[in-house]
């Protein structure tokens, strides 16, 4: 018989200025990045990192909510790949991500409109 696995899945709201720190703590911890998304909620950004425990199937998201002006760390020098994850949020929404490995400079999509998920008050 299959044995039936009920993971456990945390969402932690945390400020941008710890985003290095536990992302850290979350490679330390042997987490692997499976997703990052942003949403624009109230005015602000909902920027939601995910990790995946591989053994455990347990996953753990650290959400940090900013203001459309805020910089927000790029991650590429802890998980490399988030590359393209931040590549599409700054070009899509208007994230304002700094310092990422491998920036495509807002030319990682072929779109007419600068930012289309973003409200058209903050363009």
């Amino acid at each position: 018989m299959t044995e039936i696995l009920n993971p456990e899945n945390k969402l932690e709201e945390i400020n941008h200025e710890k985003l290095l720190r536990k992302v850290l703590v979350m490679k330390n911890n042997g987490m692997r990045l499976a997703q990052m998304c942003s949403a624009f909620v109230d005015g602000k950004y909902e920027l939601s990192y995910s990790f995946a425990d591989d053994e455990t199937y347990e996953l753990q998201t650290l959400r940090v909510i900013v203001e459309p002006d805020t910089a927000i760390p790029s991650i590429t020098e802890i998980y490399p790949y988030a590359f393209f994850y931040e590549n599409e949020i700054n070009e899509l929404f208007g994230v304002n991500v700094k310092f990422i490995n491998n920036d495509y400079h807002k030319k990682l999509y072929r779109i007419d409109v600068e930012a289309p998920f973003a409200k058209k008050e903050d363009k």
